[in-house]
């Protein structure tokens, strides 16, 4: 799944579980977490690394060496983040002193650095330490051997990865960034200019130029589809099946879903992230998961998982226009009582808010076959 993916995004919330631990469960269902905690971070027998996919991320590692003319861009401090780029130029002395701990240290986590000092203000009080290590992190110098407390501890590439990945031939940038666009139509099938942009976070120019390259040799075919009002490409190995049987909740930082104008013009469901805007200003809640039956995503939840109580908590649930109700109340709960079991939570609360939250509260409290 890994591989057809091609990335996992990984975040901070932790409102429900960890969002790399999710899009294996909406393909697959219950699996046991600690299997992509394995493939993650076994050491040299790891099948995953972290680094910026598309965003924080976990990746195969046969695409280590497909990201060194990032890891490279980095050292010229190419699209890296403002503070992160700022303590490379401004305190390059630092930077050489926390790669020297790493190294005679590591594995290392930020907590464990000597000498640090706390940041005020942005970036979550982030010590310059912790941001000598994320441009160190980020030009390829180190990586994560693994995650305390989902704080990254980082070690040398040499220490932590399987020498498969280190002693590949290194692609040159175009090489590589075609790949990586192969990849990104495998995985989405169909799709923009600008939707396999994102995928792994090209820039513009390079995205086109590799496109241009991949028409050329027959990698990508293009396509209309009625309706997008933009030129669409397919890959060449898609087949359209029979039917679609899908019925499952979906991160709202699952690759699916990255881009929101693809969304939007596949199923006209519009969908934003709403965790940072303030509380009586979100429309649909703080952790939403859009729900995808058959071939459409039909409904959202805003889920948490209170595991004090052992309860996951849907504080609202909402339809799409011209859903049936009563059709997918019954697959949406049948939906969560399965993400609650995976999770460990024994019972299920449903909210009042949201219009599709009545009728889902109907059909979990009405009598199963077992209560008869």
């Amino acid at each position: 799944m890994t591989r057809r993916l091609g990335v996992l995004q990984m975040d901070s919330v932790n409102v429900l579980v960890r969002s790399h631990y999710l899009p294996a469960f909406s393909r697959l269902g219950a699996y046991a977490p600690s299997l992509l905690d394995t493939a993650a971070y076994n050491g040299r027998r790891r099948h995953l690394f972290e680094y910026w996919g598309h965003e924080a991320s976990l990746l195969p590692v046969e695409l280590y060496r497909y990201f060194h003319w990032r890891m490279k861009a980095a050292e010229q401090l190419e699209h890296v983040w403002g503070n992160v780029a700022r303590t490379k130029r401004e305190r390059a002395d630092l930077v050489d002193q926390v790669f020297q701990q790493v190294q005679s240290r590591g594995p290392i986590a930020a907590s464990d650095l000597e000498g640090q000092r706390e940041r005020s203000g942005p970036w979550w009080g982030w010590s310059e330490g912790k941001l000598a290590l994320e441009y160190l992190f980020w030009s390829g110098a180190i990586t994560t051997a693994g995650r305390r407390n989902f704080e990254r501890v980082y070690d040398l590439p040499e220490r932590v990865l399987p020498r498969a990945a280190l002693d590949g031939p290194v692609p040159d940038r175009a090489d590589a960034q075609r790949e990586l666009m192969r990849l990104a139509i495998r995985a989405l099938g169909i799709a923009t200019e600008p939707d396999l942009r994102d995928y792994f976070r090209l820039s513009p120019a390079d995205s086109k130029a590799r496109l241009a390259e991949l028409l050329e040799e027959g990698a990508i075919r293009p396509v209309s589809v009625e309706g997008w009002g933009a030129p669409a490409y397919l890959d060449p190995n898609a087949r359209l099946p029979r039917r679609i049987d899908a019925q499952c909740l979906i991160s709202p930082f699952d690759s699916l879903i990255w881009e929101r104008s693809r969304t939007e013009r596949l199923w006209g469901f519009r969908f934003r992230l709403e965790f940072y805007v303030p509380g009586p200003k979100r429309i649909h809640g703080y952790y939403v998961m859009p729900f995808l039956l058959g071939d459409r995503l039909v409904g959202r939840v805003d889920l948490k998982a209170d595991r004090a109580i052992g309860t996951l908590k849907v504080l609202a649930a909402f339809g799409e226009p011209a859903i049936d109700a009563n059709e997918v109340a019954p697959a949406l709960l049948e939906a969560l009582r399965e993400l609650a079991a995976w999770l460990g939570l024994s019972d299920i609360a449903v909210f009042p808010q949201g219009d599709l939250a009545e009728t889902l509260r109907r059909t979990h409290s009405a009598p199963t076959m077992t209560d008869a």
